[in-house]
């Protein structure tokens, strides 16, 4: 090397090396370290141990598990879709007798993905309407939800007058039929 430190002994090198352990480097300061937290009483870690990801809460809410298995669906027929489509092309290019069979599978692969997006859609349009919050007055969701507050009301009120009748002495029921 045309440098001065490769002219450098080896020895002086590891003179001007500063004298810290391996392992024991100071950690990168724009990734947090995480805390002992978390960490079960036997197991320990070397200082600094940074994990390769911190998990952090989502942003928005995930897809209900409907509307994620059409979307898998859609995705997938998609992609089946693209490959006969370009398979179809190829075979147009190079003469080849699969040429007709392959534009007649693209075709009906292409309803077929239509289809699957189109399935996405109302899949997600039907869960929002029976489970998510949707201000429109003919919401059945909004109907659910407040049959649901009156009956856990009920149940409230009913857990409290039992309540009131065991601090009284009762016996649990009332003294009158």
């Amino acid at each position: 090397m045309g440098t001065a430190e490769g002219r450098e002994a080896p020895a002086e090198r590891a003179a001007k090396r500063p004298a810290e352990p391996r392992g024991q480097r100071e950690p990168d300061r724009d990734i947090p370290v995480r805390g002992r937290l978390g960490r079960s009483a036997g197991e320990e870690r070397q200082p600094g141990y940074r994990p390769l990801w911190i998990e952090e809460p989502a942003k928005r809410h995930p897809l209900p598990d409907p509307v994620r298995t059409a979307a898998v669906r859609a995705v997938l027929i998609m992609a089946v879709t693209l490959i006969q489509a370009m398979v179809a092309f190829l075979c147009t290019m190079a003469g080849s007798w699969l040429a007709f069979p392959m534009v007649i599978s693209s075709v009906v692969s292409t309803v077929v993905a239509t289809w699957a997006v189109v399935d996405v859609w109302v899949t997600r349009q039907v869960w929002n309407q029976r489970y998510g919050v949707v201000s429109e007055p003919s919401s059945t969701a909004r109907a659910l939800r407040r049959e649901r507050r009156a009956r856990r009301r009920r149940e409230r009120a009913a857990l409290r007058e039992q309540e009131r009748i065991r601090r009284r002495g009762g016996a649990g029921q009332l003294s009158h039929p």
